[in-house]
């Protein structure tokens, strides 16, 4: 059973910028691993601390990673941030 993923707005902005830098297809395939199990290895992924404790995040490029939460009771995958986070 496939994951449902969920956006937020922040997210849906990203996206664009992602689009516009010629990321979307990298970002397309993690989007891809995500719906269907958001623990696969590879590619790998980080645990999160502090204020994105809880969240998960993966490397789209050596600058830009995709953030997001998984909500384990309804089956979800929350994507947070698609861009960099040294902004």
């Amino acid at each position: 059973m496939s994951w449902r993923l969920v956006y937020t707005r922040q997210a849906q902005k990203d996206a664009k910028k992602l689009a516009a830098a010629d990321l979307k297809a990298k970002a397309q395939e993690l989007l891809s691993v995500l719906a269907d199990n958001p623990f696969r290895n590879p590619p790998p992924y980080e645990k999160l601390v502090g204020d994105l404790s809880g969240a998960y995040s993966r490397r789209i490029n050596i600058q830009h990673r995709l953030v997001y939460q998984v909500l384990e009771a309804e089956h979800t995958v929350k994507v947070l941030r698609m861009w960099t986070h040294y902004e």
